[in-house]
Parts: structure tokens; C-alpha cells; sequence
């Protein structure tokens, strides 16, 4: 994280990352994050850099990306907060809320490997 003025960035580095299974939940979760910080600290959220050293779609899961590529796009939803918030460990989910937020429909089984 840096502050330039009374703005905080941030900065994700990630070795690796399988792109269907994984980016959509290390996006939101490290932008919410630094939502929450910039409020509590008393500054604006700034920007959110995510750096991937080895992002990749395995081979079984190329059917399911060039489908979803196939979609719609939907206008991005609004993230509001409890502004209420001064104390970082104070948030429950419930400070939180999604407006506008439109989706398809994910029939998909992702296969995983562990």
C-alpha cells in the first residue's frame, strides 16, 4: 500500500493464478480491502495494481472461458459501505452492500485440481 495526498493504493503481486477459478475473488476481495482500509484511515481509495507473474487457463477449462467470453457484458455493480466505520475490526458483512449488481447465470462445474 502507498498514499499519494489522502489517496491509498495498493499493490497485489501474484505468483500465480489460475484465471477462471481465481481472478474474479482476488479482484473483489483485495479492492474491498483496500476500501476498508482507505476508510478507517480517513483517506479515498485509490487505485488497485494486481500483478500476476503466471496467469493461465488450464486446457479443460477453455470451453467454459470461451463461453463466458460469449455473454453479455453487464454494467459493473456500485460497492456501498457503512460509512459509520472507524474501526477496521468493526466491519460485518452486513456493512456491506452491492447496488446494481446483474449476473449470468453459472451452470458451469469447474474441475479443480488439489
Amino acid at each position: 500500500f502507498n498514499v499519494s495526498g489522502h489517496t491509498l493504493n495498493g499493490i497485489l503481486n501474484q505468483r500465480s493464478q489460475d484465471m477462471l477459478t481465481a481472478n474474479s475473488w482476488n479482484v473483489c476481495q483485495y479492492a474491498v480491502l483496500l476500501h476498508m482500509f482507505a476508510q478507517v484511515s480517513g483517506l479515498k481509495a485509490g487505485e488497485l495494481v494486481h500483478v500476476i507473474a503466471d496467469a493461465h487457463i488450464y486446457d479443460r477449462h477453455i470451453p467454459m472461458v470461451e463461453e463466458l467470453l460469449k455473454r453479455e457484458l453487464y454494467p459493473g455493480p456500485t460497492l456501498a459501505m457503512d460509512t459509520s466505520i472507524t474501526d477496521f475490526y468493526q466491519f460485518t458483512t452486513s456493512s456491506f452492500r452491492l447496488a446494481d449488481y446483474q449476473y449470468h447465470t453459472f451452470e458451469f462445474k469447474i474441475p479443480v485440481a488439489i
